[in-house]
């Protein structure tokens, strides 16, 4: 903007004007090309990672066969550098003991699979990280989302590290037979963990495991907190003073959501948390989700975890959840790129964004797998 002959208060009325319209319509702040140095040097800095992303493969191994993932090129194009490559096996509802953990391991069989083909590995440790963003590749992180596989097993948490397992999200919408704890969005009856819980959260910090504490209900979280010899992760949630402007959205997912409270007390614990895509309708409300819980817990204790999928089979006629780079609409830019616009136009600092899209999590991953 040209201010030469403007006086001091015109000037920043004119300025004003300018941001309340950005607010009005958040789309006309994402001007910069994801070309721009500033941007393209910040996501060179970063271990971009996306701390909780679905992968759904089709229990049926006939339907996997012919199904297609553009994975590695949706991956490279989004700026991130990992992804915690998240399935989860109570879905549909599981009907007889024993399918659970076959759903495990088919699923396991198929990524493998699937990486192969697109020439990508797993990251067992924080080295693997550090060396794929050296060399500017992509690697994933094999995550699991609910422990309805064990069956009250212990052992199997052992074959699921020995295949690649690095993240383990304690509960999911369906309760595990048997139980580990209260979920989130049902009717507490186990005052937090139970002992399976117990037992599976002290086998991954013996094995070098992160625990996800997801879906977790605040007295599970607790109990947890009070276990743990190591940081733990909560890889998608969002404020719950934050409810965006879906009011029917909003009511659904309100139960997901942490208190300021619940997410001190997690943050104290050296744990971190994951802003999920949910209930911002544009990358600036998403850059405003994460600062509303900034606020609360600081920088260093804040991550991405959207919940979206980075590829979807070619064939699927999935209706539910996003593309990761297609989060929002009018958007043609990967979605680190999209993020770190929105995050530098909201105010943060470089600083705060390199911890927010990826340090923070590699601080607490490293810790949980390191033995």
């Amino acid at each position: 903007m040209d201010t030469k002959g403007l006086s001091r208060r015109k000037f920043i009325n004119t300025a004003a004007f300018a941001g309340a319209a950005i607010l009005l319509n958040p789309r006309l702040s994402l001007g910069l090309s994801a070309q721009d140095d500033k941007i393209k040097k910040l996501i060179a800095k970063v271990i971009g990672i996306d701390t909780h992303n679905h992968m759904d493969m089709p229990f049926n191994h006939e339907e996997f066969k012919p199904q297609h993932y553009d994975l590695a090129n949706e991956l490279a194009v989004s700026g991130l550098t990992t992804f915690c490559m998240t399935f989860c096996v109570d879905r549909p509802k599981l009907t007889h003991e024993g399918e659970a953990y076959e759903r495990f391991l088919l699923t396991l069989d198929e990524q493998d699979q699937l990486l192969e083909a697109d020439n990508l590995k797993r990251a067992l440790h924080f080295a693997d990280l550090k060396n794929a963003r050296k060399k500017n590749k992509q690697i994933v992180i094999q995550a699991v989302e609910g422990a309805h596989f064990t069956e009250g097993k212990i052992e199997r948490i052992k074959v699921a590290y020995d295949r690649g397992l690095r993240v383990f999200g304690l509960m999911h919408d369906e309760q595990s037979t048997p139980p580990v704890g209260d979920i989130y969005t049902e009717k507490p009856q186990f005052g937090g963990l139970t002992q399976l819980g117990t037992d599976i959260i002290k086998e991954c910090n013996r094995l070098g495991i992160l625990v996800d504490l997801a879906h977790c209900n605040n007295e599970a979280i607790d109990s947890a907190l009070d276990l743990s010899t190591k940081p733990m992760l909560i890889s998608h949630t969002g404020l719950n003073t934050r409810l965006g402007t879906n009011e029917r959205m909003a009511k659904m997912m309100m139960p997901r959501l942490i208190s300021k409270e619940q997410a001190k007390k997690f943050a104290n614990a050296g744990g971190v948390i994951g802003v999920w895509t949910h209930l911002a309708d544009t990358p600036l409300a998403y850059a405003e989700n994460i600062r509303a819980l900034v606020d609360v817990v600081g920088s260093e204790h804040v991550c991405i975890g959207t919940d979206s999928k980075m590829a979807i089979a070619s064939n699927s006629n999935d209706k539910f959840g996003k593309k990761t780079n297609q989060s929002w609409e009018d958007t043609n830019k990967g979605f680190l790129y999209i993020v770190a616009e929105a995050l530098l136009k909201s105010g943060f600092s470089e600083k705060e964004i390199l911890q927010i899209a990826g340090e923070n999590f590699c601080r607490i991953f490293n810790k949980a797998t390191a033995v």
